[in-house]
C-alpha cells in the first residue's frame, strides 16, 4: 500500500547520478530530483499521521471493549451471588463467551 503511494525508492535515491555541465550537476535535474523526495516526504509524514489515528482508535476501542467484559464478569459475580433463579449459569456464560469473542476477536 505504502509502497504504491511512493515515487522513490531508498536504492533509486542512492543510485541517482546527475548529468554534468560544465559548471557541474544541471541544477534543473537536481531540482526535479528533489521535489520528487519532498513529494514522498510528504505523502510518508501523511501516512504516518493517519496509521497513527487509526492506532489510537483502535486503542481506545479496545479499552471500551476490556471495561465491557469487565463490566459483564462483575454483573456475573453479582448475580451467582444473588443466587437470582431466573438466569442460568449457561445463558450467563454464554454472554460473557459472545463478549469475549468480540474482544480478543473469533480466533478462540
Amino acid at each position: 500500500m505504502l509502497q504504491e503511494r511512493l515515487l522513490l525508492t531508498p536504492k533509486d535515491i542512492l543510485e541517482k547520478e546527475f548529468k554534468i555541465d560544465t559548471r557541474g550537476y544541471r541544477p534543473q535535474e537536481v531540482d526535479k530530483f528533489l521535489d520528487a523526495i519532498i513529494s514522498d516526504y510528504e505523502e510518508m509524514i501523511t501516512v504516518v499521521k493517519d496509521l497513527e489515528k487509526e492506532k489510537k482508535a483502535l486503542i481506545d476501542e479496545n479499552i471500551r471493549l476490556k471495561q465491557e467484559v469487565r463490566n459483564a464478569r462483575t454483573k456475573l459475580d453479582v448475580l451467582r451471588e444473588s443466587g437470582n433463579s431466573d438466569v442460568s449459569n449457561a445463558d450467563l456464560l454464554r454472554r460473557l463467551s459472545n463478549l469475549e469473542k468480540i474482544v480478543y476477536g473469533n480466533d478462540k
